[in-house]
């Protein structure tokens, strides 16, 4: 699996976030639709049904400020001996019916997503919720290319521009 932008890519499924181990809450896109993961939070609606996919409190900060923030975490960690999750944040998935909210945890290492990765995963997610653009081409490039790990930066914000049309 790999991380670009918000999302975890692997060849069959993408998700936001994180991707959920055991009864942990997720958000899963796949070709069939969007997933809501978890105890007690199974949900499931196809394309035809999300009309709006959207984050709440993603931690984002600019390059200077998220390797101050990794070192503070690191040295907090190194004192006190408590390591901790990455940060959660909220996905809320919208149909014509209903609005469902579930925390997920970041993927990117240090918890900490830089402005430009955020902004594009934003607007890749309005378009997957329009129907502008189709979660086969992310789940494409995981076939071919997921499992050589996490791209650098500058391909991670390029994969984002060209799925979110930007």
């Amino acid at each position: 699996m790999a991380m670009v932008g918000l999302f975890w890519i692997g060849e069959d499924s993408v998700y936001v976030g994180a991707e959920p181990e055991g009864a942990a809450p997720g958000v899963r896109l796949s070709e069939h639709g969007v997933e809501t993961l978890g105890a007690g939070r199974g949900r499931f609606w196809t394309w035809d049904e999300v009309v709006r996919i959207e984050t709440r409190d993603v931690p984002v900060r600019s390059g200077v400020r998220r390797l101050a923030s990794m070192a503070f975490d690191a040295a907090l960690v190194v004192v006190t001996g408590d390591g901790q999750l990455p940060p959660a944040f909220s996905v809320e998935v919208a149909t014509a019916e209903e609005t469902v909210q579930v925390d997920v945890h970041a993927a990117v290492a240090g918890g900490i997503y830089l402005p430009p990765e955020y902004e594009l995963s934003v607007a890749l997610l309005r378009r997957l919720a329009d129907g502008g653009t189709d979660i086969g081409d992310l789940l494409a490039w995981g076939r071919d290319h997921a499992a050589e790990g996490t791209p650098p930066r500058e391909e991670r914000e390029a994969l984002l521009r060209k799925w979110a049309g930007a």
